[in-house]
């Protein structure tokens, strides 16, 4: 474990700069805002979120809600394509 590090003046190689991807800590302190409504999921798809909002140590409410924005997303993306 002691073993001494040998050092070498060797090239590194080519180093490529990563632009910065992460959302700023405003943009992740920003909660859009909510609209309370109310909904009948059936009692399958309820106890499937609960379980996994447990394993993942969250709220079966917020990955509805995350799964929702996902679909929104993905459905407004081909509507802008095509719009330009």
């Amino acid at each position: 474990m002691n073993s001494k590090i040998k050092y070498t003046d060797e090239s590194i190689g080519k180093i490529e700069i990563v632009p910065d991807f992460l959302p700023s800590p405003e943009e992740l302190a920003y909660r859009e805002e909510g609209v309370k409504v109310t909904l009948a999921l059936s009692k399958k798809s309820v106890e499937f979120f609960k379980a996994e909002a447990s394993k993942h140590h969250t709220q079966y409410q917020r990955m509805i809600r995350r799964l929702l924005d996902s679909y929104v997303e993905a459905q407004e993306k081909p509507r802008n394509r095509s719009s330009k």
